[in-house]
Protein backbone atom coordinates (compact mmCIF):
# COMPACT_ATOMS: atom_id res chain seq x y z
CA UNK A 1 0.00 0.00 0.00
CA UNK A 2 1.64 3.21 -1.05
CA UNK A 3 1.04 5.78 1.57
CA UNK A 4 -1.64 5.64 4.78
CA UNK A 5 -4.45 6.48 4.00
CA UNK A 6 -6.29 9.46 5.97
CA UNK A 7 -10.15 8.07 7.27
CA UNK A 8 -12.58 9.80 9.03
CA UNK A 9 -15.78 9.28 9.76
CA UNK A 10 -18.54 12.44 10.16
CA UNK A 11 -21.98 12.17 12.03
CA UNK A 12 -23.87 15.65 11.44
CA UNK A 13 -26.26 16.48 13.41
CA UNK A 14 -27.92 19.20 12.42
CA UNK A 15 -27.27 20.71 8.45
CA UNK A 16 -22.92 20.91 8.80
CA UNK A 17 -20.37 18.89 9.76
CA UNK A 18 -16.75 18.52 10.34
CA UNK A 19 -13.87 15.77 10.11
CA UNK A 20 -11.12 15.14 11.83
CA UNK A 21 -7.89 14.11 9.64
CA UNK A 22 -5.47 11.23 10.37
CA UNK A 23 -2.82 11.65 7.71
CA UNK A 24 -2.32 11.55 4.07
CA UNK A 25 -4.80 10.83 0.89
CA UNK A 26 -8.49 11.01 1.87
CA UNK A 27 -10.70 8.34 1.79
CA UNK A 28 -14.16 10.00 3.82
CA UNK A 29 -16.88 7.84 4.83
CA UNK A 30 -20.07 10.20 5.79
CA UNK A 31 -22.68 8.76 7.77
CA UNK A 32 -25.91 11.56 7.25
CA UNK A 33 -28.68 11.61 9.45
CA UNK A 34 -31.26 14.19 9.43
CA UNK A 35 -31.37 17.80 9.55
CA UNK A 36 -32.19 19.13 13.26
CA UNK A 37 -33.97 22.43 13.20
CA UNK A 38 -32.61 23.21 16.58
CA UNK A 39 -30.46 25.63 17.87
CA UNK A 40 -27.88 23.21 19.02
CA UNK A 41 -24.98 21.81 16.41
CA UNK A 42 -23.41 18.60 17.69
CA UNK A 43 -20.53 17.50 15.88
CA UNK A 44 -19.63 13.83 16.11
CA UNK A 45 -16.36 12.39 14.35
CA UNK A 46 -13.91 9.44 15.20
CA UNK A 47 -11.03 9.14 14.05
CA UNK A 48 -9.29 5.35 14.14
CA UNK A 49 -7.57 6.31 17.62
CA UNK A 50 -10.41 7.63 18.91
CA UNK A 51 -12.75 3.72 17.70
CA UNK A 52 -10.11 1.76 19.44
CA UNK A 53 -11.32 4.07 22.48
CA UNK A 54 -14.64 3.30 22.11
CA UNK A 55 -13.90 -0.22 21.86
CA UNK A 56 -12.09 -0.34 24.90
CA UNK A 57 -14.61 1.41 26.82
CA UNK A 58 -17.14 -0.91 25.96
CA UNK A 59 -15.14 -3.73 27.35
CA UNK A 60 -14.20 -1.30 30.18
CA UNK A 61 -17.48 -1.00 31.29
CA UNK A 62 -17.85 -5.21 32.31
CA UNK A 63 -14.63 -4.91 34.21
CA UNK A 64 -16.88 -3.36 37.29
CA UNK A 65 -18.83 -6.57 37.96
CA UNK A 66 -15.38 -8.89 37.48
CA UNK A 67 -13.60 -6.52 40.45
CA UNK A 68 -16.86 -6.86 42.55
CA UNK A 69 -16.40 -10.43 42.20
CA UNK A 70 -12.60 -10.52 43.32
CA UNK A 71 -13.29 -8.66 46.43
CA UNK A 72 -14.87 -11.95 47.50
CA UNK A 73 -11.77 -13.78 47.39
CA UNK A 74 -9.26 -10.58 48.14
CA UNK A 75 -8.85 -6.78 49.92
CA UNK A 76 -8.80 -4.43 47.56
CA UNK A 77 -4.94 -3.02 47.73
CA UNK A 78 -4.00 -6.39 47.42
CA UNK A 79 -6.17 -7.05 44.29
CA UNK A 80 -5.36 -3.84 42.92
CA UNK A 81 -1.41 -4.23 43.29
CA UNK A 82 -1.43 -8.08 42.03
CA UNK A 83 -3.23 -6.51 39.12
CA UNK A 84 -1.09 -4.07 37.63
CA UNK A 85 1.70 -5.71 38.60
CA UNK A 86 0.33 -8.40 35.65
CA UNK A 87 0.04 -5.30 33.99
CA UNK A 88 3.38 -3.95 33.99
CA UNK A 89 4.83 -7.42 33.49
CA UNK A 90 3.08 -8.05 30.21
CA UNK A 91 4.00 -4.30 28.64
CA UNK A 92 7.46 -4.90 29.71
CA UNK A 93 8.08 -8.45 28.01
CA UNK A 94 7.03 -6.25 24.85
CA UNK A 95 9.17 -3.44 25.99
CA UNK A 96 12.40 -5.00 26.88
CA UNK A 97 14.50 -3.57 24.32
CA UNK A 98 13.39 -0.09 24.52
CA UNK A 99 13.45 0.31 28.19
CA UNK A 100 17.10 0.90 27.94
CA UNK A 101 16.29 4.45 26.53
CA UNK A 102 14.24 5.33 29.33
CA UNK A 103 14.30 8.92 30.34
CA UNK A 104 14.12 11.26 33.18
CA UNK A 105 11.02 12.66 31.75
CA UNK A 106 9.62 9.37 30.87
CA UNK A 107 10.17 8.28 34.43
CA UNK A 108 9.08 10.80 35.79
CA UNK A 109 5.53 10.83 33.88
CA UNK A 110 5.30 7.18 34.71
CA UNK A 111 5.42 7.42 38.18
CA UNK A 112 2.93 10.82 38.52
CA UNK A 113 0.77 8.54 36.01
CA UNK A 114 0.78 5.56 38.24
CA UNK A 115 0.02 6.79 41.74
CA UNK A 116 -3.01 8.78 40.28
CA UNK A 117 -3.93 5.11 38.64
CA UNK A 118 -3.44 3.55 42.26
CA UNK A 119 -5.57 6.01 44.19
CA UNK A 120 -8.26 5.78 41.77
CA UNK A 121 -8.51 2.24 40.73
CA UNK A 122 -7.60 1.35 44.78
CA UNK A 123 -10.62 3.47 45.78
CA UNK A 124 -12.89 2.62 43.34
CA UNK A 125 -12.11 -1.30 44.36
CA UNK A 126 -12.58 -0.27 47.87
CA UNK A 127 -15.82 0.89 47.30
CA UNK A 128 -17.10 -2.06 45.11
CA UNK A 129 -17.19 -4.03 48.55
CA UNK A 130 -20.17 -1.75 49.68
CA UNK A 131 -21.82 -0.32 46.23
CA UNK A 132 -23.40 -2.36 43.28
CA UNK A 133 -21.09 -2.14 39.98
CA UNK A 134 -23.79 -0.31 38.02
CA UNK A 135 -23.44 2.31 40.69
CA UNK A 136 -19.75 2.79 41.16
CA UNK A 137 -19.73 2.90 37.21
CA UNK A 138 -21.89 5.92 36.95
CA UNK A 139 -20.23 7.74 39.94
CA UNK A 140 -16.63 6.94 38.78
CA UNK A 141 -18.05 8.89 35.57
CA UNK A 142 -18.26 12.05 37.34
CA UNK A 143 -14.54 12.19 36.68
CA UNK A 144 -15.90 13.61 33.05
CA UNK A 145 -16.69 17.27 34.27
CA UNK A 146 -14.43 17.19 36.88
CA UNK A 147 -11.46 17.19 34.28
CA UNK A 148 -12.47 21.25 33.00
CA UNK A 149 -12.55 21.58 36.28
CA UNK A 150 -9.12 19.97 37.50
CA UNK A 151 -7.51 22.00 33.93
CA UNK A 152 -8.71 25.33 35.49
CA UNK A 153 -7.04 24.01 39.19
CA UNK A 154 -3.58 22.92 37.84
CA UNK A 155 -3.11 24.55 34.81
CA UNK A 156 -5.25 27.93 34.63
CA UNK A 157 -7.74 27.06 32.02
CA UNK A 158 -11.29 28.18 33.06
CA UNK A 159 -14.10 26.14 32.73
CA UNK A 160 -17.06 27.46 30.10
CA UNK A 161 -20.22 27.95 31.04
CA UNK A 162 -21.54 24.46 29.57
CA UNK A 163 -18.85 22.88 31.82
CA UNK A 164 -20.24 24.47 35.50
CA UNK A 165 -23.49 23.32 33.84
CA UNK A 166 -22.82 19.67 33.58
CA UNK A 167 -20.88 19.96 37.13
CA UNK A 168 -24.17 20.60 37.99
CA UNK A 169 -25.92 18.35 36.48
CA UNK A 170 -23.55 15.52 37.32
CA UNK A 171 -23.71 16.65 41.20
CA UNK A 172 -27.71 16.29 41.79
CA UNK A 173 -27.37 12.85 39.79
CA UNK A 174 -24.97 11.90 41.83
CA UNK A 175 -27.06 13.00 44.57
CA UNK A 176 -29.82 11.17 43.53
CA UNK A 177 -27.72 8.10 43.14
CA UNK A 178 -26.20 7.45 46.17
CA UNK A 179 -28.75 6.99 48.06
CA UNK A 180 -28.62 3.19 49.86
CA UNK A 181 -32.07 2.33 48.28
CA UNK A 182 -32.77 5.25 45.81
CA UNK A 183 -34.95 7.01 48.51
CA UNK A 184 -32.65 9.23 50.33
CA UNK A 185 -30.33 12.17 49.17
CA UNK A 186 -27.06 11.19 50.74
CA UNK A 187 -24.00 10.03 50.43
CA UNK A 188 -23.03 6.80 52.16
CA UNK A 189 -19.05 5.81 52.73
CA UNK A 190 -19.05 3.67 49.49
CA UNK A 191 -20.08 6.57 47.15
CA UNK A 192 -17.37 8.65 48.74
CA UNK A 193 -14.74 7.05 48.88
CA UNK A 194 -15.58 5.63 44.61
CA UNK A 195 -15.74 9.49 43.98
CA UNK A 196 -12.91 10.72 45.44
CA UNK A 197 -11.41 7.74 43.00
CA UNK A 198 -13.08 9.80 40.07
CA UNK A 199 -10.68 12.68 41.06
CA UNK A 200 -8.36 10.40 40.97
CA UNK A 201 -8.90 9.15 37.52
CA UNK A 202 -9.65 12.49 36.25
CA UNK A 203 -6.22 13.98 37.07
CA UNK A 204 -5.04 10.64 34.81
CA UNK A 205 -6.79 11.61 31.99
CA UNK A 206 -4.78 15.23 32.21
CA UNK A 207 -1.30 14.41 33.23
CA UNK A 208 -1.08 11.37 30.34
CA UNK A 209 -2.47 14.53 27.80
CA UNK A 210 0.37 16.80 29.47
CA UNK A 211 2.93 14.07 28.54
CA UNK A 212 1.69 12.41 25.52
CA UNK A 213 3.87 13.07 22.46
CA UNK A 214 6.80 14.06 24.00
CA UNK A 215 7.14 10.68 25.77
CA UNK A 216 8.15 6.65 24.68
CA UNK A 217 5.13 5.07 24.85
CA UNK A 218 5.79 1.61 26.09
CA UNK A 219 8.44 2.99 28.46
CA UNK A 220 6.07 5.19 30.40
CA UNK A 221 3.38 2.33 30.40
CA UNK A 222 5.35 -0.12 32.12
CA UNK A 223 6.52 2.95 34.76
CA UNK A 224 2.85 3.29 35.45
CA UNK A 225 1.52 0.26 35.80
CA UNK A 226 4.83 -0.77 37.66
CA UNK A 227 4.84 2.38 40.47
CA UNK A 228 0.77 1.96 40.40
CA UNK A 229 1.39 -1.94 41.89
CA UNK A 230 3.92 -0.61 43.97
CA UNK A 231 1.92 2.13 45.83
CA UNK A 232 -1.28 -0.21 46.01
CA UNK A 233 0.95 -3.23 47.68
CA UNK A 234 2.38 -0.56 49.93
CA UNK A 235 -0.80 0.53 51.05
CA UNK A 236 -1.60 -2.49 52.69
CA UNK A 237 0.64 -1.67 55.70
CA UNK A 238 -1.63 1.45 56.60
CA UNK A 239 -4.70 -0.50 55.78
CA UNK A 240 -3.55 -3.47 57.82
CA UNK A 241 -4.53 -6.15 54.98
CA UNK A 242 -3.05 -9.61 54.77
CA UNK A 243 -1.97 -11.43 51.89
CA UNK A 244 -4.90 -13.39 50.81
CA UNK A 245 -5.02 -16.89 49.78
CA UNK A 246 -3.73 -17.39 46.34
CA UNK A 247 -7.06 -19.35 44.50
CA UNK A 248 -7.54 -19.71 41.15
CA UNK A 249 -10.41 -17.53 41.09
CA UNK A 250 -8.01 -15.06 42.11
CA UNK A 251 -5.13 -15.76 40.08
CA UNK A 252 -7.95 -15.90 36.87
CA UNK A 253 -9.34 -12.68 37.67
CA UNK A 254 -6.44 -10.84 38.39
CA UNK A 255 -4.55 -11.98 35.09
CA UNK A 256 -7.09 -11.03 33.68
CA UNK A 257 -7.42 -7.55 34.39
CA UNK A 258 -3.93 -7.28 34.35
CA UNK A 259 -3.64 -8.17 30.72
CA UNK A 260 -6.80 -6.02 29.67
CA UNK A 261 -5.37 -2.97 32.14
CA UNK A 262 -2.46 -3.01 29.65
CA UNK A 263 -4.01 -3.20 26.80
CA UNK A 264 -6.33 -0.10 27.89
CA UNK A 265 -3.21 1.84 29.22
CA UNK A 266 -1.31 1.62 25.72
CA UNK A 267 -4.03 2.12 24.06
CA UNK A 268 -5.14 5.03 26.19
CA UNK A 269 -1.60 6.61 25.92
CA UNK A 270 -1.17 6.16 21.84
CA UNK A 271 -4.96 7.47 21.37
CA UNK A 272 -4.80 10.22 23.84
CA UNK A 273 -1.43 11.81 21.53
CA UNK A 274 -4.18 13.02 19.06
CA UNK A 275 -7.09 12.87 20.86
CA UNK A 276 -8.08 15.75 23.82
CA UNK A 277 -8.51 15.65 26.71
CA UNK A 278 -12.25 16.29 26.53
CA UNK A 279 -13.07 14.26 23.88
CA UNK A 280 -11.43 11.45 25.60
CA UNK A 281 -13.28 11.80 28.40
CA UNK A 282 -16.71 12.33 25.79
CA UNK A 283 -16.17 8.62 24.32
CA UNK A 284 -15.38 7.35 27.57
CA UNK A 285 -19.02 8.21 28.98
CA UNK A 286 -20.05 4.81 27.70
CA UNK A 287 -17.77 3.41 30.44
CA UNK A 288 -21.19 3.38 32.66
CA UNK A 289 -23.48 2.81 30.70
CA UNK A 290 -21.87 -0.53 29.68
CA UNK A 291 -21.41 -1.28 33.13
CA UNK A 292 -25.37 -0.73 34.19
CA UNK A 293 -26.04 -2.69 31.12
CA UNK A 294 -23.67 -6.08 32.13
CA UNK A 295 -24.83 -5.21 36.00
CA UNK A 296 -28.28 -5.37 34.82
CA UNK A 297 -27.87 -8.98 33.06
CA UNK A 298 -26.25 -10.15 36.18
CA UNK A 299 -29.03 -9.49 37.95
CA UNK A 300 -28.29 -5.97 39.96
CA UNK A 301 -31.82 -3.21 39.90
CA UNK A 302 -31.08 0.51 40.57
CA UNK A 303 -34.46 2.29 41.88
CA UNK A 304 -36.04 4.50 39.92
CA UNK A 305 -34.41 7.64 41.58
CA UNK A 306 -31.03 6.24 41.43
CA UNK A 307 -31.84 5.37 37.35
CA UNK A 308 -32.60 8.89 37.01
CA UNK A 309 -29.76 10.47 38.98
CA UNK A 310 -27.52 7.73 36.70
CA UNK A 311 -29.48 9.62 33.51
CA UNK A 312 -28.34 12.90 35.00
CA UNK A 313 -24.76 11.89 35.66
CA UNK A 314 -24.37 10.96 31.76
CA UNK A 315 -26.12 14.02 31.06
CA UNK A 316 -23.76 16.26 32.95
CA UNK A 317 -21.31 14.40 31.10
CA UNK A 318 -22.38 15.49 27.73
CA UNK A 319 -23.23 18.85 28.19
CA UNK A 320 -19.57 19.57 29.67
CA UNK A 321 -18.34 18.76 26.72
CA UNK A 322 -20.53 21.51 24.95
CA UNK A 323 -19.30 24.96 24.59
CA UNK A 324 -20.97 28.11 23.29
CA UNK A 325 -20.24 30.05 20.30
CA UNK A 326 -21.10 32.60 18.36
CA UNK A 327 -21.86 32.32 15.10
CA UNK A 328 -23.13 35.06 13.31
CA UNK A 329 -25.67 36.93 14.96
CA UNK A 330 -27.09 33.44 16.67
CA UNK A 331 -25.81 30.86 19.17
CA UNK A 332 -24.83 27.69 18.95
CA UNK A 333 -23.52 25.00 20.86
CA UNK A 334 -20.64 22.77 19.91
CA UNK A 335 -18.10 19.88 21.29
CA UNK A 336 -14.98 21.64 22.84
CA UNK A 337 -11.64 20.02 21.33
CA UNK A 338 -9.85 20.76 23.92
Amino acid sequence: MGGAAKVYFSLPIASEYVTTHYSSSSIPVTFSVLSMPVSFTRYLSFTPQEALLILITMFWGGTFLAVQYAMTVSDPFFFVGLRFATAALVVGLFSIKSLSGLTLLEFKAGVVIGISIAIGYSLQTWGLQTIPSSKSAFITAMYVPLVPLLQWICLGRMPGLMSWIGVILAFFGLLMLAGPEGTRLTLGAGEIITLIGAVAIAAEIILISMFAGRVDIKRVTVVQLATASAVAFAAMIPAEESIPPLSSQLIIVALGLGIFSAIIQVTMNWAQRSVSPTRATVIYTGEPVWAGIFGRMAGERLPVLALVGAALIVLGVLVSELKLKRKGHKNTVTPENG
